[in-house]
């Protein structure tokens, strides 16, 4: 049965996308979420707790805290949230370049420790050369996905044995423990576009999570990780990642959808293209390209799915764009590919994944179970 991930907007939400009241605010709006400081919703503890109980009323299995400049502590938003849900895991994005692998573990087994095993790992290598500059991070982006290789190698490591000796090409551990372990092994969720980081995925993850692109697209990149892992012995779970953005027909939703980006500054969407060109991440440019060959036809460039939101934001970006029913139809599609988990959120959050996990997700269960039954 396919699992739900949602994502939590520690760096802010608000009905409309890209928008900006002046200049000091304009600088600051955050490509990869579309959100500013002194956004229309700030990322308060109250509003997160609501999301994150709202995900798990919902259907949702898992809440994905992101990490960034723009965005809260990963770690302290789960830390926060454990007495507030049940069962709801928290997968923690996290960049190697920002905390040693020892210390991360320490933090994240915590969290599993005080949680009952709810929590996940999502390894972020990073496609932004000024937001890594920012953490003091200046590796270029070859050597960046070789230090990441070295870091899950040794998560995998300290969550496993009793003790860890390690010296490699970025770290050097000796005598290394970990208390408290986790239980059970936690799977490692990463995603890489280049070839070098879908070489890491293949030989190190646990799940390769894919931004969704149009049908045919997607169904080239899971084959592809499916003949690359098995190359080193192994076989991967996979994820998708869409916005979502519904109506009641499915002209309404597009004009939702057109909503979303109706107060678009210009200067951010230059910003973006030029944020886009300066940075090296391939899955970026890969959406950027599906943005422009959309931009004649309304930005739609599949049955349901739409770039428009492209134009203002990095990473997750294309939305499944329709009525309840033809969302979960086009679900069922990439499920029918491959993927075991799906990634839904949308803007604004909180009323997005409540109607998802109300009108969506259900939808989809029985789609499935109807199959599976005849």
């Amino acid at each position: 049965m396919v699992e739900f991930i949602t994502m939590a907007p520690t760096s802010g939400d608000g009905e409309f996308v890209g928008s900006s009241h002046n200049n000091a605010s304009r600088r600051k709006v955050k490509h990869w979420s579309g959100t500013k400081e002194g956004s229309e919703r700030n990322p308060t503890f109250e509003y997160i707790r609501d999301i994150a109980q709202a995900a798990e009323k919902g259907g949702f299995s898992t809440l994905l805290l992101p990490t960034g400049g723009g965005c809260l502590d990963s770690l302290a938003v789960a830390a926060n949230l454990i007495g507030h849900t049940d069962q709801l895991k928290f997968l923690f994005a996290i960049r190697p370049g920002s905390i040693q692998p020892s210390i991360f573990a320490k933090q994240f087994a915590t969290v599993d420790y005080w949680s009952g095993g709810r929590a996940l790992v999502n390894v972020v290598t990073g496609g932004s050369p000024v937001d890594l500059a920012a953490d003091g991070d200046f590796l270029d982006h070859g050597t960046r996905y070789r230090r990441t290789r070295e870091y899950i190698q040794i998560l995998k490591r300290l969550f496993s044995e009793d003790t860890v000796n390690h010296v490699g090409e970025f770290y050097k551990l000796q005598g290394a423990t970990l208390f408290p372990r986790p239980e059970v092994v936690p799977e490692i969720y990463f995603g890489g576009a280049s070839d070098i980081g879908k070489d890491v995925a293949a030989s190190e993850s646990d799940v390769y999570m894919l931004w969704g692109e149009t049908l045919e697209n997607t169904k080239e990149r899971i084959e592809e990780m499916k003949q690359r892992s098995a190359t080193y012995n192994r076989e991967l779970t996979y994820s998708v990642s869409f916005q979502v953005v519904l109506g009641e027909t499915e002209d309404e939703a597009y004009e939702n959808a057109e909503r979303l980006i109706s107060k678009a500054d210009i200067d951010l969407l230059n910003e973006k293209n030029q944020a886009t060109a300066k940075g090296d991440s391939i899955g970026v440019k890969r959406l950027h390209e599906l943005m422009e060959n959309g931009r004649e036809n309304n930005f739609k460039i599949g049955p349901n799915l739409w770039a428009g939101l492209t134009q203002v934001l990095s990473g997750n970006s294309i939305a499944l764009v329709g009525t309840p029913e033809q969302v979960a139809t086009r679900i069922v599609e990439f499920v029918d590919l491959g993927f075991e988990k799906v990634l839904l959120r949308g803007f604004p959050h909180l009323e997005t994944i409540q109607e998802i996990g109300e009108k969506v997700i259900p939808k989809v269960h029985d789609i499935i179970r109807v199959r599976q039954t005849v």
